[in-house]
């Protein structure tokens, strides 16, 4: 039954994959808009242009965010996104580099999963490729598949 289910489901692996990506990109793009604009709601204290970190998080969340919605320059503006949200864990959300040894540690406690969330979903598009529906697909034909790339591994791992 498991493996029917999986043969089932395997035809919508990229068509699902550039949905996961149309959606996360349109919501870092909104993350990124309301910094810079205030829109669709504004950031919750004004932020002047150039301020650290918040305006550049801002520019960085709305280009990339563009980008990976439409599935252009796919991998490196997830792989640029993820670390940007990675940063932004770090700097905004762990106790222990702001000091403050009794803040709660989880993600869930100190406000952080969001942003963990948004780390891990672009690290994972990042690695699989944008999927059918992107400009990337369009682009260079060996981007229409999401599993070009050679097989490879480390010492007797390789395949």
């Amino acid at each position: 039954m498991v493996t029917n289910l999986d043969a089932r489901l395997a035809g919508y692996h990229s068509p699902v994959l550039s949905a996961f990506r149309i959606i996360f990109g349109l919501l870092y793009t909104m993350h990124g808009s309301q910094k810079l604009f205030g829109w669709p709601v504004a950031a919750p204290g004004p932020i002047e242009v150039g301020a650290f970190p918040l305006w550049w998080a801002g520019l960085i969340e709305f280009v990339l965010g563009i980008l990976i919605t439409i599935g252009l320059f796919t991998r490196i503006a997830a792989f640029v996104a993820s670390g940007e949200m990675a940063f932004a864990y770090f700097y905004q959300h762990w106790p222990i580099l702001k000091g403050d040894a009794s803040a709660p540690f989880w993600p869930i406690a100190n406000g952080g999963e969001l942003a963990v969330m948004f780390c891990f979903a672009f690290l994972l598009i990042a690695t699989t490729g944008a999927g059918v529906a992107a400009v990337d697909a369009r682009r260079r034909p060996a981007a229409r598949a999401t599993t070009t790339a050679p097989r490879r591994g480390f010492g007797r791992f390789r395949r």
